[in-house]
């Protein structure tokens, strides 16, 4: 049985690990699609970065309740995935418990803590059901999120109710297993699981065995299939908050990266003598689809939970433009696993005939936008949709030709007088001469 055990294991394992790193090549390799961006800040601030956003999620405290709800989750995700170690080497070595023995008094412990998270973990899941399906907070409700996205968060807070429901089930079962059969090694009673051991103590051996077996089973077919719809959900950001927030870009919140050959523009209309004689014109300003996006906004894409926080700070969400700035992100992630689906099929990418901008992302949403930076403020892990929406305005506006009457006036006002004004540089300061 041991070694039925173990060989079946080590199937499942290599499939799901196999599975799972085909799906992560492919998503690395859509991430790297985008164009370089440089990195504005040294290791050791990126590094901080990580240990604030990502490992303590700094900004989710601004919220206290939902910080601490989300803290429990994000915690016990991690920490309790360690006790998938213990399960990992006794699927491989068809031991049981196999650390129990060395750790003694300090595997007790852990144990208890691992189910006073998975408690803690259940009662948090279910309070956030009952905020998005019940309560049906705002946030939630946006058209963005009908079918799937909405499913998705659903699906998942389903799942960790399920698997820690498992873990403490089969930790009742081996409880009572102990106390008839002596070749399951006395760990005592658990904090959780020992509370519900009565419920089974009428079972028969061969009852409670199964029992234990099949939660044992369910708990790790469980993870590795979580772990494979992983990179299909909005849960991937688990993951990629990490890079991401190691890549966060640390200018000054409003600082805008600048295009080197509208600079040059300016600088040689002011002063000719510079111009080059044969000056590079780009084939094109901005950006029309994901590949002309930076690597850094790709990831973002992958990275974004779909909280909608961004939506809920932003002033013309509010005021009711039809600006999403989760929208933006949803739509560049939607169009980027398009671009790779079709690399999938084609060895590389065929023109499709659709793009990001216009085909996902439409130009209401992007004048709509103020540049405020409140998207990026509100963010969990500091994601930007402002660089994606700007450089998709840059793009309608230069390689388009597509902006309002007022905004044209404007440009042509600073081309033709180097300001918004309607007035000469000569005359600019005639106002002060009614002064006198």
């Amino acid at each position: 049985m041991a070694i039925f055990q173990q060989v079946v294991f080590l199937l499942l394992c290599a499939i799901s690990i196999y599975i799972f790193s085909k799906k992560v090549g492919e998503i690395r390799r859509n991430i790297l699609l985008g164009k370089e961006e440089i990195l504005d800040s040294t290791r050791s601030q990126r590094w901080k970065n990580v240990l604030l956003l990502a490992f303590g999620q700094k900004k989710m405290f601004k919220n206290w309740p939902v910080a601490i709800m989300h803290f429990i989750i994000y915690a016990g995700f991690i920490i309790i995935n360690i006790e998938v170690l213990e399960i990992v080497v006794d699927g491989i070595t068809g031991h049981h418990r196999i650390f129990a023995a060395p750790l003694g008094i300090l595997y007790t412990a852990l144990i208890n803590s691992f189910e006073i998270l998975a408690l803690l973990i259940i009662v948090v899941c279910m309070i956030f059901l009952i905020r998005r399906n019940v309560l049906k907070l705002s946030r939630f409700m946006k058209n963005e999120l009908d079918g799937w996205p909405r499913s998705d968060a659903n699906y998942i807070l389903i799942a960790e109710i399920i698997l820690m429901t498992l873990f403490l089930t089969m930790n009742a079962a081996d409880f009572q297993l102990q106390q008839i059969n002596d070749h399951y090694p006395d760990t005592g009673k658990f904090a959780i699981s020992g509370l519900l051991a009565p419920l089974f103590k009428t079972m028969p051996e061969n009852g409670l065995l199964l029992l234990e077996r099949c939660c044992w089973w369910l708990h790790i077919v469980g993870i590795f299939i979580f772990l494979n719809y992983l990179p299909y959900s909005k849960h991937l950001h688990i993951l990629l908050a990490f890079p991401n927030s190691f890549y966060t870009r640390m200018s000054p919140a409003g600082k805008m990266n600048n295009m080197p050959v509208i600079q040059n523009e300016v600088l040689y209309a002011m002063q000719p003598e510079l111009a080059p004689a044969n000056a590079e014109t780009p084939n094109q300003f901005g950006a029309k689809d994901v590949m002309d996006l930076s690597w850094k906004s790709l990831m973002d894409a992958y990275s974004c939970t779909e909280c909608g926080r961004c939506t809920n700070e932003c002033p013309a969400n509010q005021t009711g433009k039809l600006l999403s700035p989760r929208k933006i992100m949803m739509d560049t992630r939607d169009r980027l696993e398009e671009v790779g689906k079709n690399i999938n099929k084609n060895g590389s990418f065929q023109e499709d005939g659709k793009s990001l901008l216009n085909d996902y992302i439409q130009t209401e949403e992007l004048r709509a936008c103020t540049t405020c930076n409140a998207c990026v403020e509100a963010c969990p892990v500091s994601i930007s949709p402002l660089s994606i929406i700007v450089e998709l305005r840059r793009h309608l506006i230069l390689d388009d030709s597509n902006a309002p009457g007022e905004w044209n006036a404007m440009f042509s006002n600073v081309e033709n007088n180097f300001a918004p004004w309607k007035f000469s540089p000569d005359d600019r300061d005639a106002w002060t001469k009614e002064m006198e």
